[in-house]
This record gives C-alpha cells, structure tokens and sequence, in this order.
C-alpha cells in the first residue's frame, strides 16, 4: 500500500517551543461542517450570525480550559467556524517545552493541538479532526494586527473564506 509522502510543515530550524505568536488553523475531517453554522437574518443590515453546534460547544469549552494544561501559553484570541478554529496564540518565557533540537515531537504547538483534539475527541466519542494542523509565526505587531482582525472578521467573510465548501 503507497502511502502519499508529506512535506515537512515546519519552519526549518525554527523551534516553535520559542517564545512568542502563532496563529493555528485546525480543520474537521473532510472540511465537514460540524463545528458551527453561519447564518444571516432577513434584513439588508444583517450581520452574519456564527451559532456554535454541540460540537462547537465543546471545542470551546476545551479552548477555555487549555491554559490549565499549559500555562505558559495564552489564547489571545480564537473562532470557531463550520469546519475549522482559527487560534491566535503565545508561548510566554518558559523552561517547559524548550529544546536545544527542535523536532515535531518535543515542540509546543503539536503537543497543544494533539491535546486540544484528544479532549474533544473523548467527549465526541469519534475523532473529528484532520490529521494535522497549520500554523504560522506571527512576525511582528503588523502581522499581529492582521491575524487578529482575519479572526475578528471570518464569520462575517465565511461566504469568500477559502474553507468555505
């Protein structure tokens, strides 16, 4: 059986145990809508309305409770969509998590996620998410900035959102 090969996600050299920003995108499986449902009112001003689903409910509350597991990072911001969860997050100064190797196995961001998904996987009783996740290293207050209001504004964008199916 051929398995396809994956190209590393990984910023070569860079350990993402380090301090500082990262914004996560974390898909469901197939992209299946299960996690929220966008709606728009009848009106003309409508904005649209993002309505979190049981498993929407539980994602969130498991975000809400990550910071116990891991307290040297912060949650600073986060969107539940349909199909995935945008997180903007920081590694404060910490000696946990930290290596002089950075690998896939020791870093902090796939430990995070892998215990975001192990949660809610428990209390779904099936696993709903995609195997991996993306991420990127917010270089600077700009890209802060940005990061910050793509989140603020996806529920509004879902309709020209590139997850949109």
């Amino acid at each position: 059986m051929h398995l396809p090969i994956r190209k590393p996600t990984r910023l070569k050299g860079y350990d993402d145990s380090s301090p500082g920003a990262y914004f996560i995108t974390i898909c469901t499986k197939e992209r299946k809508h299960l996690l929220s449902k966008i709606t728009v009112g009848d009106g003309v001003l409508d904005v649209p309305q993002n309505q979190l689903t049981n498993y929407g409910e539980i994602a969130e509350k498991h975000i809400g409770q990550m910071d116990e597991f891991y307290n040297y990072i912060s949650i600073d911001k986060y969107v539940i969509m349909p199909n995935h969860i945008h997180l903007l997050l920081s590694i404060k100064d910490s000696e946990i998590g930290t290596s002089r190797t950075p690998s896939p196995t020791n870093s902090v961001l796939p430990k995070f996620v892998s215990t975001f998904k192990r949660f809610c996987n428990k209390e779904y009783k099936e696993n709903i998410w995609q195997r991996s996740f993306h991420d990127h290293i917010i270089r600077g207050e700009k890209d802060y900035q940005k990061i910050w209001e793509y989140i603020d504004t996806n529920p509004i964008n879902w309709e020209i959102d590139c997850f949109y199916e």
